[in-house]
């Protein structure tokens, strides 16, 4: 068994979410959850397919992100996992409709932060061991950043 780190290019101003899904009907139900939970979200998701012709499958609202999504997953090639950009939303948004899509199994991250995911290459294919989301912390948040970091859910609307 192989082991690496596979870094996940990000647009700047972005957001993704990396899980695990199965099923060729994964890609258009994801699309589905995108869409329902926010209207007009710019996002592009791809998926790997592991079975049958073993293509990326992707769907989205915007081209670039498309892209960038199937370009990662390429990169990534872990069967059945999947891998959304997105912009105008926040994970926040969609993760509640995404945990309820029937093929979805598990979510492995979902972050702005830079991303590397560990990754096991066998003979017979490829798997995520895990994810290594952001940097390490520098120390214990003090009184100042309680204080900020309240103010900035306030600002960003999701407290009162």
């Amino acid at each position: 068994m192989k082991i690496d780190v596979v870094q996940i290019m990000q647009p700047e101003g972005c957001n993704l979410i990396l899980g695990m899904a199965h099923f060729i009907k994964t890609i258009e139900d994801i699309y589905e959850a995108m869409v329902n939970s926010v209207p007009n979200i710019k996002f592009g998701v791809a998926f790997c397919e592991s079975s049958g012709e073993r293509l990326i499958r992707v769907e989205g609202t915007d081209e670039e992100l498309k892209k960038v999504a199937a370009e990662n997953m390429l990169r990534l090639g872990c069967g059945h996992s999947f891998l959304i950009f997105m912009k105008g939303a926040y994970p926040i948004n969609v993760l509640n409709a995404l945990k309820k899509v029937p093929e979805v199994c598990s979510i492995y991250a979902a972050t702005a932060n830079p991303l590397e995911v560990v990754v096991a290459e066998t003979e017979q294919g490829k798997g995520i061991l895990g994810v290594i989301d952001g940097l390490k912390p520098l120390g214990i948040e003090d009184e100042k950043g309680v204080e900020w970091r309240r103010n900035l859910l306030r600002k960003i609307g999701y407290k009162k």
